[in-house]
Formats: C-alpha cells, structure tokens, sequence
C-alpha cells in the first residue's frame, strides 16, 4: 500500500434504518385509546399521541440505537389548554362579528381565514419545534431555533404563488420551507440543512401533475353527458379513485426527495422509495372503512327490521308510525345516532392509524440509508427544551401532523 493510498480518507459509515415496530401491538394500542378517548370525551388523544411517537421513535433504529420520545400527554394537555384559552377569543369575536353584520358575514369570513391558514402555518413550526427537544437519539437531544412567524410568513407567500401557477411551484414551495426549517434543527451541536431543489421535486412529479390535468379534463368532459344517468357516477368515481392513486405517488416522491435531502454536518441520508410503495397502505384503509361502513349501514337495517317485527310501531310498521315512534323517543334516538357516530368516528380513526401513520411510518423509515455515521460519534449536547404551547396550537387548529 503506498503513501498515495493511506493518505486518502477512509469511506464514512453506513447503516440502513431499521423499523422494528409491530402492526398487531400498535393495533392493540390505538383500539385501546380509542375507547379511552370515548369514554374521556376525547381528553385521552394527548396521551394516546404521546404513546404512538414512544412506539414509532423507539422502534427506529439507526446503526444499532433506537430513538427515543421523551414528551408526555400533561404536556400536551397544558399546552392545548393554554392556546385554547387564545383561539376561543377569537372564535367568539368572529361570532358575534357575523350576528351583528349578518350582510358582511362573508366579507369577514375572507380575513379569519387568512388569518388561520397563517396561524397555523406558525402552530406547525412551533410543534415541529417541541418535537425536536423530545427527540433523543444515543442521548443527545434535537433541538430547533427560528421564528414561527418568519416561517409563517414565507409559507403564505409561497403557498399563493402555488395558487397562482396552478400548483407547478408547489416543490419550490416545499424546498424553500424545508430549507428553513432545516437550517434552524440541530442534533446536539451538528447543525441541520437541507440540499433537496424544487427542480428535482418538479421532474419527479411533473407527470402527476399532468395526471390531475387529465383528470380534470375527463370530469368535465363525463360532467356535460345528460343523456345517459348511468354515466353520472363515473365523475366520482374518476376522482376518487385518479385522485387517490395521484396522492398516494405524490406522497411517496415527497417522502423519497425529503429524506434525501436531510444532512446533519456530514451526515447524510438517502431514501429508495418507490413511487408506488404506498399504494397498498392508502388503499387498504379505503377498503376497511368501506367494510365498516357498510357493516354500520347492515346493523341499522337490521335494527329497524327488528324494530319493524315487534310492536314498537303500534303492531304496523308505517310511516306514521315511525314519526310518532320518533317523537315520543326523540332523546333516544338522538342519543343512538350520536353513540353510532362516535364508535363509527373511532373505528375509521383506528384504521388510519394502523395504516396510515404506523404503516407509512414504517415503509418510509426502512426506505432510508443513513452515511457517514461515525461524523456524529462525538456530538455534544446543546439546545433547550420548549413548551408544548406551539403543539397545543396545532392541535387546536386541527394541524397537528406527525
């Protein structure tokens, strides 16, 4: 071996992520919170959401160690509380704006929301934000820095410049976010960046977006048949299932460019994601909820029949006797539908789960490769932790994510 060779850098380390988390225990785990969020009123979901990132973080594994989430359900639930204590001024001032200026209600409505859509821009990052310094990884904590209002404002800029193209800026959009965030998350004292271009993004999804064109075409082409009724259900169906099948590439492309983008110093990850790897997932989550739907719809008929058969009706089962049954119960049947709907909630809630976070999860994660490892064998310590005020927005605003 000659000097010229001992001379060069050794290759940094490698190692494929690994996702070690079971469907059957996390099936288990969400059927349970969910009944638990029933009985709660739906108070348990901080829990549950803290011990579905425990189960996801701890079963990835990177070279060997696996992460670690160290948030709690109290946390959560304070920091809901407090920016519930925020929005609901403004729920209430909006409300009583539409009672007295009925005729301007519309008007209003254009401002709040704007003002949301920014809001929860801001309520994103700031949740990304409390995630990151409870995420531990060999005992060194993430941590982020960066204005929520900063980011906020970019978002909304960028997002009506997608709008205004029609969607083609959409992956300038996402590189150009990403690269914010990136630049401001830290593991220990290796700082975060992001090399993923929106050109790149573009040339992988461009032909989706030609897809949605043609989708759009051949609605409005089917939507103007009036001579056959049977053909009215082809733009539905056109939709859904174009729609779904778009998604799902989308998604998997978005996943794929994202993780390869991600560097921490000189460590780097790349993703092999196939554009269909999603497919059976999204999929079968509108296959089991199709199954429980129609499983309700069966019981209800079933009930009814029942009902049809015993004098609950006054010994005739007509239309007159059903509306004087439903007066006279009224509260009953209130409660009845209320209780199918909430089991109903619950059971599609499960399944999204299973497949959608747990499953998606679990297919991303295993898609990546992880280089140049042994760049972060001496990182040290640094960052502090934040509030879980910033999540207890994005959960309020119903933009919580994962």
């Amino acid at each position: 071996m000659n000097e010229a060779t001992l001379l060069q850098p050794l290759p940094g380390r490698s190692a494929r992520v690994a996702f070690t988390g079971k469907r059957r225990d996390f099936f288990r785990l969400v059927r349970r919170g969910a009944l638990l969020e029933l009985i709660t009123a739906g108070f348990y979901r901080f829990w549950l959401s803290t011990d579905i990132r425990r189960i996801l973080w701890s079963g990835t594994t990177i070279d060997g160690h696996p992460a670690e989430y160290t948030g709690t359900g109290k946390e959560l639930l304070i920091g809901f509380l407090f920016a519930l204590a925020i929005l609901a001024p403004i729920y209430l001032v909006y409300f009583l704006i539409g009672i007295e200026l009925e005729r301007a209600r519309a008007f209003a409505s254009i401002p709040l929301i704007l003002f949301f859509y920014a809001f929860g821009q801001f309520a994103i990052f700031r949740a990304r934000r409390y995630r990151a310094t409870r995420t531990v990884w060999r005992g060194v904590r993430f941590w982020m820095s960066g204005s929520g209002w900063a980011y906020s404002w970019r978002a909304c800029l960028w997002s009506l410049l997608a709008l205004v193209t029609v969607g083609l800026a959409l992956p300038w959009r996402e590189s150009a976010l990403e690269r914010y965030k990136m630049r401001h998350l830290h593991y220990g004292d290796l700082p975060g960046r992001f090399d993923g271009a929106g050109w790149a993004l573009f040339k992988r999804g461009f032909w989706l977006w030609l897809l949605c064109v043609c989708f759009v075409a051949a609605f409005a082409a089917i939507a103007r048949v009036r001579s056959h009724p049977g053909l009215l259900f082809l733009p539905v169906l056109v939709f859904l299932v174009g729609g779904l099948f778009v998604y799902c590439a989308y998604k998997a492309i978005v996943w794929r460019w994202w993780l390869s983008g991600i560097c921490f110093g000189e460590v780097w990850f790349h993703s092999d994601l196939r554009a269909g790897a999603l497919m059976r997932l999204y999929w079968a989550t509108v296959g089991w909820i199709a199954l429980v739907v129609l499983a309700d719809v069966v019981m209800i008929a079933l009930v009814i029949l029942i009902a049809a058969l015993t004098p609950l009706f006054g010994g005739h089962f007509t239309a007159a006797g059903m509306v004087l049954f439903a007066r006279q119960h009224f509260y009953l049947l209130l409660g009845a539908n209320l209780a199918n709907y909430l089991v109903l909630a619950l059971c599609v809630g499960v399944l999204a789960r299973v497949y959608l976070v747990h499953g998606v999860w679990g297919r991303v994660v295993v898609s990546a490769t992880a280089h140049n490892l042994d760049r972060a064998d001496d990182v040290r310590a640094r960052g502090d932790l934040v509030s879980a005020l910033g999540e207890g927005f994005a959960d309020g605003l119903d933009v919580a994510g994962f």
